[in-house]
């Protein structure tokens, strides 16, 4: 299923993607803990009702009616992975910069969460603003020290990440996490696919362009640590919980990396793609005063 949170009418519900319609599900969620697609992803009992309400439903409205929000708005935890793509690791090391030994992890703030279609500002105090294509996961079922050949079996399904940059903020802290947590920074979505409808999430394609100029074109079968691999690791060190979300790293082509570089611009589009999953458009704007 593809779940999403839409505003119809000046309303927000959750509803599942069907060809060019989205089924709506209020009638499900019927308590505001479950007025988000990740605690119905955690719910066993809400999926199963969720699939029964779409296989008869006649409550949908076109999705050209609608505007689609970010699928998760809050979640416990956002993290993101850097340097986890075979080709971007050969252009870091053209670039002189040393490649890591083992899984680099940080955060991105939640309030940086912005929805699949919505603008991304332009920081006033920024000057180097990139963007890095990721796909993203969706914990349905928490856990600690969780093996890699149990890991996939947590996932509750996949979406479609802009890591958006400010190269220099980002190079003011070896956190990185000011540089990747400016309000709007995280465009998600459109929608959340569940795992069951991605066969291997390993063998998807990846692509960003800007203005219509492809700028990253890779595949996930290039990542260095799989996704099984990143919440076998993460889960060492911490309990994931149902609607935690991870993006998984970016493949080459970086405006930081280009020759020269080449950062974004207010009036920029930037989309992501994804297979198999959907894209997510934004287009850069002034920060607003």
């Amino acid at each position: 299923m593809k779940l999403a949170r839409y505003t119809h009418d000046g309303k927000i519900s959750i509803g599942v993607v069907q060809g060019d319609r989205v089924v709506n599900l209020d009638a499900l969620l019927r308590t505001e803990a479950l007025k988000d697609v990740s605690t119905l992803l955690a719910s066993p009992e809400a999926m199963a009702a969720a699939r029964e309400i779409t296989a008869t439903a006649d409550n949908s409205v076109s999705l050209s009616q609608v505007r689609l929000e970010a699928p998760i708005l809050r979640p416990g935890k956002f993290m993101a992975l850097g340097m986890n793509y075979k080709d971007h690791e050969a252009e870091a090391l053209r670039m002189g910069m040393a490649i890591p030994t083992s899984q680099v992890w940080f955060s991105k703030q939640i309030t940086c969460i912005t929805g699949p279609f919505d603008e991304v500002h332009y920081p006033r105090v920024c000057e180097r603003l990139d963007y890095e294509a990721e796909m993203g996961v969706v914990i349905g079922k928490g856990g600690r020290r969780i093996s890699e050949a149990e890991a996939l079996n947590h996932v509750a399904g996949y979406f479609v990440a802009n890591d958006v940059s400010a190269r220099d903020w980002q190079a003011k802290s070896p956190t990185w996490t000011l540089g990747k947590s400016f309000d709007t920074h995280g465009p998600i979505g459109p929608w959340i696919v569940t795992a069951d409808e991605i066969a291997d999430p390993q063998s998807l394609t990846v692509t960003l362009s800007v203005n219509g100029e492809r700028r990253q074109h890779s595949s996930t079968e290039l990542m260095t640590y799989s996704i099984a691999r990143q919440i076998a690791y993460l889960s060492e060190v911490m309990t994931l919980e149902p609607g935690d979300i991870l993006i998984t790293g970016t493949p080459a082509g970086v405006g930081i990396a280009m020759e020269p570089p080449t950062y974004l611009k207010v009036g920029d589009v930037v989309r992501v793609d994804i297979s198999g999953i959907g894209h997510i458009e934004n287009t850069i704007v002034d920060e607003p005063c």
